[in-house]
């Protein structure tokens, strides 16, 4: 297996972690270990690197890219979802700084079998995690119509989704739909390319990857997660690349970093909400000189954040009103 990813704005996201040599840094989406060997390298033998992925090769590939570093590196096969129970399992209370690189790979899209590609003729499957059990092949040829409309519209942001979902349900009714080459021949039948000229499949695939492997529904209560266990000036650095993720970031970091929750016209703040971390700049793109080495970094947003208040339990505020 040769697992090769190009890591998105990999000096943008060591600037916006600043790493100290003696920390914890917590990578959610491992993949080929790029962002944290860079990470791991900044590490001395104090530190501690842990990575995250769902995807049994990233894991592989990443056990061997991280090999040889000074700090302590540990691994897990796991969606990120579970970042809190990893984190106590490891003896870990608080990090210094973490990282989500979220979406597909380039090893995932360009290894054919894995269905990722509407260019490439393969199975449909679409799975990071090969140990669930619902792939693309079931979303396609099971759900009815509404329910395809629906993420077709939600996830894909496709303007013809009822024409292509009704042109799915025919289809099927004849024969299942296997593989990538029928699906997207009967999505190029039946939608036209995008006025500037995009494949009229993309969005459908990105569509059904979001349903096959539930990325949107654990992305905000993820990065909560990820804050909470940040310690005060610790970062978080997240790398998204389309918008639907991207407007959940925003509005994730947007509420945390909100102060005060009370209504307008109460004279006085008595929520005792405090924001919990500070955003740090405008939203940072890839240079040119990066998109013209990698294609795929021109749709990428980094969103950085600092932790400047611990939240406190409403046992603890009552507490301190007593």
């Amino acid at each position: 297996m040769n697992f090769e990813h190009k890591s998105v704005m990999l000096e943008e996201v060591l600037n916006a972690l600043a790493v100290k040599p003696n920390g914890i840094y917590l990578d959610c989406t491992l993949g080929g270990g790029g962002h944290s060997r860079a990470v791991g390298e900044l590490l001395n033998e104090h530190g501690l690197l842990i990575g995250l992925d769902q995807d049994a090769d990233a894991i592989s590939a990443a056990k061997e890219n991280l090999s040889g570093l000074a700090c302590a590196v540990k691994i897990v096969h796991s969606n990120f979802s579970r970042l809190d129970e990893i984190l106590d399992e490891l003896g870990v209370e608080k990090i210094d700084g973490v990282i989500f690189d979220l979406g597909v790979s380039s090893y995932q899209i360009d290894t054919a079998e894995r269905g990722f590609s509407y260019m490439k003729d393969s199975p449909l499957d679409m799975r990071m995690d090969r140990r669930r059990t619902l792939t693309a092949r079931d979303v396609i040829n099971t759900y009815d119509e509404a329910r395809l409309i629906k993420i077709f519209r939600e996830y894909g942001e496709e303007r013809f989704s009822k024409r292509i979902a009704a042109a799915i349900c025919r289809a099927r009714k004849i024969s299942s739909i296997e593989t990538t080459g029928e699906f997207v021949k009967l999505i190029e039948q039946t939608a036209p390319r995008t006025k500037n000229g995009g494949h009229p499949a993309k969005r459908i695939f990105q569509a059904i990857r979001i349903e096959v492997n539930g990325e949107l529904e654990i992305l905000e209560s993820s990065i909560k997660k990820a804050v909470d266990r940040l310690k005060i000036g610790g970062r978080i650095a997240i790398i998204t690349f389309h918008s639907l993720e991207d407007r959940i970031v925003k509005e994730t970091f947007k509420t945390l970093a909100q102060g005060c929750i009370c209504p307008k016209n109460f004279p006085v703040c008595v929520c005792n909400h405090r924001a919990a971390i500070k955003i740090l700049g405008k939203p940072k793109t890839a240079t040119p000189d990066e998109i013209n080495l990698n294609s795929r970094a021109k749709s990428s947003k980094l969103r950085i954040a600092e932790k400047i208040f611990e939240a406190i339990s409403k046992e603890e505020f009552h507490a301190d009103k007593t």
